[in-house]
């Protein structure tokens, strides 16, 4: 009698021609895959629920500190379903920055079976880059509250006897878009390097038109700040600028060692 052999598992092999999976197989992991990260979040919106207000309570602090004391200003509900709306916007909001890790994890559990060894080295090290670059993002989005409301409050000035009232959830939710798109657009130096590194844009090419990718990324950094303050945006744009020169950088320095590398190789010296 023939003994059954076993499947191997896809993302048991370490070369990626050893085991090639069809289309269906493909599709069911993905859906697979899409399902964990599916519930992972809704997981994550059940206790996010019991934490919800106190993070809205402190972001809300901080914010209703940057306005000014002689304006007058007031957050109210227009409907009865406003608190229980407001309070399940955070729960979701707050579980999708909770389950954005585990879904690029899954991300990449997907996709690492399809990569020779040599290409998952490069990618394992952008993905902790990635997050250190989305919360260096993040950070300087949350040191730039403060200013950008005292900002926008100090037209108020124009306007004698004005008061701001708001509906409950507005400051907050704009503060969280705020995060959100610093973090966003600090990684562009990933992707830089990415299509830089893989050839696909030639590094060469965007140095020589630095001036041409400057004004593309303050373009990019006034479409991402939902404030749309010049204030905020030059704080996006200026050290995206450098990040993106950078990365271009560290693509040529790297191509300039491994040519070096290969030049020196002994096996290039037999001659």
């Amino acid at each position: 009698m023939a003994l059954a052999t076993k499947t191997p598992k896809r993302n048991s092999s370490e070369d990626p021609e050893e085991f090639r999976a069809t289309l269906g197989e493909h599709l069911d992991e993905l859906r697979s895959r899409i399902i964990r990260i599916v519930m992972f979040l809704v997981g994550a919106t059940v206790v996010a629920w019991f934490v919800a207000i106190p993070v809205y309570d402190f972001i809300n602090k901080v914010v209703s500190k940057s306005i000014p004391k002689w304006l007058t200003y007031q957050e109210v509900f227009h409907s009865f379903t406003g608190p229980f709306m407001l309070q399940l916007r955070m729960s979701v909001a707050l579980a999708i920055a909770a389950s954005l890790p585990f879904a690029l994890y899954q991300l990449w559990m997907f996709v690492r079976p399809g990569l020779k060894k040599s290409e998952r080295r490069p990618i394992r090290i952008l993905f902790p880059v990635s997050f250190l670059l989305f919360a260096l993002g993040g950070f300087l989005g949350w040191m730039m509250v403060s200013p950008t409301v005292g900002w926008f409050c100090s037209f108020f000035r124009d306007f004698k006897g004005s008061a701001l009232m708001q509906e409950q959830g507005t400051m907050v939710f704009l503060i969280i878009k705020l995060l959100m798109a610093f973090g966003v657009g600090f990684q562009l130096p990933i992707v830089t390097f990415l299509l830089t590194k893989t050839g696909i844009v030639p590094a060469e090419s965007l140095m020589k038109s630095w001036k041409h990718s400057t004004a593309a990324i303050f373009i990019l950094a006034m479409i991402l700040t939902p404030s749309g303050d010049p204030l905020t945006m030059i704080a996006m744009a200026v050290p995206v600028t450098v990040l993106f020169f950078g990365s271009i950088l560290a693509v040529k320095i790297t191509d300039k060692d491994k040519g070096r590398l290969s030049v020196d190789h002994p096996l290039n010296n037999l001659d």
